[in-house]
């Protein structure tokens, strides 16, 4: 196209320049803020949704992961890394409880001990046990409390007597 022949549109006054009209919108990009917001929130429902999935999508018919696997009184006697531990819990029922009401009323009596020496054992209300050497932790039964116990105390002994006996 030849530059000296006129174009048509407005006519522009010779010896001026047209005149420059609104500058062309510039694209549009999210605020830094909306992007935050947005990065956020999905890992914040990501979040929620990993912690809560074991809960939500758990088979009903499984027992908790502190539940005891037997409700049977406990006993064992082995050796395990090196060491002799021995246990029994026996359910104790208290003296004048009426025999139809001594289920409700029954608490389990704990007894092990890691070369002869006894471990303080405690029962927590899960049914879970805990130990005077590993008390962050409960373990289902006693023998897996003992192990632990053991597993904690590598080559030291315990003590010849709990401070509750004192």
């Amino acid at each position: 196209m030849d530059p000296t022949t006129a174009t048509p549109g407005p006519a522009v006054p010779a010896g001026t320049t047209p005149a420059a009209g609104p500058p062309a919108p510039a694209p549009h990009r999210p605020a830094r803020r909306a992007v935050l917001r947005t990065a956020f929130t999905t890992t914040l429902v990501a979040g929620t949704a990993g912690a809560l999935a074991p809960v939500l999508l758990k088979d009903p018919g499984t027992p908790d992961r502190g539940a005891r696997r037997s409700q049977a009184p406990e006993r064992f006697s082995e050796t395990y890394r090196g060491r002799h531990i021995r246990g029994t819990a026996t359910a104790v029922v208290p003296a004048g409880v009426h025999p139809g009401a001594a289920a409700a009323s029954t608490t389990t009596a704990a007894d092990v001990t890691i070369d002869g020496r006894p471990l303080h054992v405690m029962r927590r209300a899960d049914g879970s046990y805990l130990s005077e050497v590993n008390h962050y932790e409960s373990f289902p039964t006693l023998l897996e409390t003992a192990r632990a116990a053991v597993d904690e105390l590598g080559t030291a002994r315990l003590a010849p007597t709990t401070p509750h006996t004192i």
